[in-house]
């Protein structure tokens, strides 16, 4: 996965403090006025020894591979380390709890809803939990995402010969990522109302996050990002994200599919559009 980000993205991660987006960064919500549980990450284990760390070696963090709708709701799928156990926690205080199989593959059942929830996504094996990077987001029709702060979205999505957008990450002074996928290895453009703002490249599984060189203003744009294949464009409408006064997420239906504003860890607050097919 390519990070790439703004240096308006950089001035807010600052403000909240460092947060690391490589796997096995720490996940943290901050507490809410509305009096919604901050317990929805597991306690982190006791800091090991530096022998005991010597000889446990790396854990990679668990993931998101896979998502299949079934009667129960959707199932996730992933990969973590053999015989471990796996926690996906709501800031509302529910968890989903599995087991990882002695072939590192696991599975979770997220219940039906009609709103768009985030999890966090842990891993705990021989008394060390890992955190996983990002916050999974699940919409009602069953879209998966990574929400990064300070970066683009993850969409949980298959290939594309020509370039697709899946999501925009805007943060509140407007620096904005663009992600989605194409050919791999692609060279690709994005222009924002028909001024070039972002060149790039397409990483080797075809995901691209391209970081414009200026910031979205206040108000509608036409997005349009270009490479071998083809090109596509969508017209997205950019606003202030108000307080987040009854949990650490708010989502809402937008002519180009969802629009979530979610708390990161430093404490700010940034917005993903999630782009959906009928929005494209």
């Amino acid at each position: 996965m390519i990070r790439i980000r703004t240096a308006r993205f950089k001035s807010m991660l600052a403000r909240g403090g460092v947060i690391g987006l490589l796997a096995g960064a720490s996940l943290a919500l901050t507490a809410c006025d509305s009096g919604r549980r901050d317990d929805w990450r597991p306690k982190a284990a006791p800091a090991s020894t530096q022998a005991d760390a010597s000889e446990a070696g790396y854990i990679a963090p668990p993931n998101v591979k896979q998502a299949v709708q079934g009667p129960a709701g959707l199932m996730l799928k992933g990969e973590g380390a053999p015989d471990g156990s796996v926690r996906l926690g709501a800031p509302t205080g529910e968890a989903l709890v599995g087991q990882i199989d002695a072939l590192g593959q696991w599975s979770l059942t997220v219940p039906r809803s009609d709103r768009v929830r985030l999890y966090g996504l842990s891993m705990t094996r021989g008394g060390r939990t890992v955190q996983a990077e990002g916050y999974v987001m699940v919409t009602p029709e069953g879209e998966v995402a990574l929400l990064r702060a300070g970066s683009g979205a993850w969409r949980l999505a298959s290939g594309s010969s020509s370039p697709t957008i899946l999501a925009v990450d805007v943060d509140p002074e407007g620096g904005a990522v663009i992600s989605g996928m194409a050919t791999p290895g692609a060279g690709l453009g994005v222009r924002v109302d028909r001024t070039p703002r972002a060149v790039g490249q397409a990483a080797e599984d075809g995901r691209f996050s391209l970081s414009l060189s200026e910031t979205l203003g206040i108000g509608a744009h036409d997005i349009q990002v270009s490479g071998e294949g083809g090109e596509q464009r969508i017209r997205i409408v950019v606003s202030p994200a108000a307080s987040l006064v009854d949990g650490p997420v708010r989502a809402q239906r937008v002519d180009t599919g969802w629009r979530v504003d979610w708390m990161t860890p430093g404490g700010g607050v940034q917005t993903t559009l999630i782009i959906q097919a009928s929005g494209s």
